[in-house]
This record gives C-alpha cells, structure tokens and sequence, in this order.
C-alpha cells in the first residue's frame, strides 16, 4: 500500500472547521467513516491510480446515475453513506486518498472518507496465514485508522483540539468485515470453516470503536452484515439442490444464518462498549432488517425486476459470470437500474440503497441522532 502524504495546505483545516460549528443538522461539525466498499466514496480509485492497477468498477455503467458520473463508487449512483449525510443536511463525504487535497481543503470542512472498496476488518497478516488474499486491497480496518491518525496533525492544532473535532463527529464506522467472509467463502470454504473467523472479525471492530472512544468519539454509527444470502454472487456460486432457500425470498438460508450470527455477536459486543462507555452514543444500524423488506416484498418497492437478479453483469440465472463481470466489454447492462436491487451480484443499486437508508431512518429514530451525541443514550437501529 502506498503510503499517503498530507500536504502542507491541508493545514489549517480545523480553523474552518471549529469555525462552523453546526449544521443543517445542528449537531455535527463532520462526518468521518471508515469501512469497505458499501462506504467508500473514491479511495480506492484514486489508490489505483497510484498504483497503476485496473479495476472494472471503475469502468462505465458504475457510476451512471451518479451526480457526476462518478465511477469512485461501487454502485450505478449514491450509497447509502450519502443519503445518510444528505439526510443529516451535511454534502456527501469525500475520500482521503486525493491527488489535489490541498486545492480543495473547503470539501474537507464536513468530513473524510477512510472506506476502501475490498477492505477487512482484519490485517493481512491475520487473513494470509488462515489461507485468505484479498486481490483488490491491504487497507484493512487498521490502515484507515492509521490514517485517520497521521492526518489529525494536519485537521488539529493540538490533542484538545483534535478531541473536540473527534467528539463532534458523527463515526461512521463501516460496513466492514464482510469482505473477511467474502473471500473465503466466494473461493469455496464452507460457512463452517469461516465460523472461527466471526469473533477475530468483531474484535477488530470494536478494538477500533474503543480506540476512537479514547481518542474523543462520542457518536458512532455501526452498521451490521447485510442478508448475504440474498446476493447474486452468493445464489451463483453456492447454488446447489443440497441447499435450503427460504421459500418467501428465495435467498440461501445458511448463509443469512451466517450473518445474523456475525450481527448478534456485534450487538453482543456494542452493548459491552456502551456499558463501559455510557456517556457516548454508539448506534447500531441493523442493515440486515432494513433490507430484508426489499426482499420480501421488492414488488412494493418498485422492484418490477425482482430482488435477486443482478443490473449489470452476464449470463446465468441471477446475470452473474465470472467471464462477464460488470464494468467489463463483456457484460451487460439493465435499462432501468432502480428496477433492480442488486446493481452487479455484490452491490445493489442507488434505488435500493436509497430504500434502506430511508428504512433506517423513518424506523429507527435516526434523526434523533443529535439529541443521543449529547444525552449519552445509545440507540439501538433495528426494524
């Protein structure tokens, strides 16, 4: 990974920023987020770029429906990131990884983006000797928060400083750790063999979350697992007449299991933090339920298309191939995204991500968040 300088003009970020105090949402002065590729807004591109590799997600239709034509995003427009800012009155989070950072230091003013397309929660050095490579990426959990670190000196003046910045931050943190499941799990290893890895992946989590919370966090937001039964990718690879579906949705029944597994033991562990810590509001956002409707139900949402076919991709029963991979010559490409949940077999699309956010908010109390960042009660995101 290569590593990432701060410019010198970065400096003097936090005299802006301490400067603007509240928002449209009144509460926070940014937004900083950490985690994988349902977060990341461009690092992972602009990391590429450094690096002079290619990845097909970089590539036309990703992007499409996005402002700008972004392809920094692994989906056909926003995440559910985005909404969550644009719903909080705050602009949509930039990446960390710029090539002209020091020309733009206003677009810095309301947060950074540390999420990585293909990121882990756990270090390489953890995965490899367990048999998992991750192809795309070695900025783990641990190097975001390394680097949230390194570019403090340049965001604060002086440790008060840098906690006060820290405290009236909204922490984002992830999705991650679904990519430590999705390698292994993708190449062939059973459920059963990738169990042991689910307390290693929490750990990670909430060593970062403890960390944050000494270094001055006071509003965490921390997503669980999606249904990853419901995805395309998984429906290809793992299909087999051995397999139970749930009748209703048609995802693969271990596998939600999996998660939910992965989700309870996170809960398990966030309510131990927030015992220990009751003066800060660490919120658990239950992906898991406020996409589970759109599975159940996709019709309703506007899904004409169903759930679990893909957007963009090849040929199969869910437009999943591994010689046809979106962003690719090869594939194709729907005519109505929103049409669709699932955007390329992995990711889903604006309009499904826009459904889920809208879930987590209209269900959840998020926009209670404020109140929480100072009464020290937590909230538990749940459908």
């Amino acid at each position: 990974m290569p590593s990432i300088s701060i410019p010198t003009s970065f400096a003097g970020f936090l005299l802006i920023l301490i400067t603007r105090c509240s928002y449209a949402n009144g509460c926070y002065t940014s937004i900083i987020s950490f985690g994988d590729s349902l977060a990341d807004t461009g690092n992972l591109k602009q990391l590429a770029i450094i690096s002079n590799r290619v990845f097909s997600v970089f590539s036309p239709p990703y992007g499409q429906n996005f402002i700008n034509q972004s392809t920094g995003r692994c989906s056909n427009g926003r995440l559910i990131i985005d909404f969550i800012a644009e719903n909080l009155g705050m602009p949509l989070i930039p990446p960390f990884v710029q090539e002209n950072r020091g020309n733009d230091v206003l677009a810095f003013t309301q947060g950074v983006n540390y999420a990585v397309a293909g990121a882990t929660a756990l270090d390489p050095s953890v995965l490899e000797p367990m048999g998992i490579v991750n192809p795309m990426t070695n900025a783990s959990l641990g190097v975001q928060l390394a680097w949230f670190k390194q570019s403090l000196p340049s965001i604060c003046n002086n440790d008060s400083d840098c906690r006060d910045f820290i405290g009236r931050s909204l922490i984002l943190m992830g999705e991650i750790g679904g990519n430590d499941y999705n390698y292994p799990i993708l190449e062939g290893k059973s459920t059963q063999e990738v169990e042991p890895f689910v307390p290693l992946v929490i750990d990670s989590i909430i060593s970062a979350i403890t960390e944050l919370i000494e270094m001055g966090a006071k509003s965490l937001v921390v997503p669980g697992n999606f249904p990853i039964g419901c995805s395309a990718s998984y429906l290809t690879v793992c299909n087999s007449e051995n397999e139970e579906y749930d009748p209703i949705t048609g995802c693969l029944v271990r596998l939600n299991r999996f998660a939910e597994y992965h989700n309870k033991l996170l809960q398990t562990k966030l309510n131990q933090v927030q015992e220990v810590h009751p003066d800060v509001s660490i919120i658990y956002a239950d992906y898991y339920n406020a996409a589970m409707p759109i599975y159940r139900f996709p019709y309703k949402f506007g899904f004409t298309n169903g759930a679990l076919k893909a957007c963009c991709g090849g040929e199969g029963r869910y437009n999943v191939n591994s010689s046809m991979v979106c962003g690719e010559a090869s594939a194709t490409v729907c005519d109505e995204p929103n049409t669709y949940v699932s955007w390329d077999g992995i990711h889903l699309t604006e309009a499904a991500y826009r459904i889920i956010a809208n879930n987590l908010f209209s269900m959840s109390h998020f926009n209670s968040l404020c109140s929480t960042s100072t009464s020290g009660v937590g909230l538990s995101i749940s459908m």
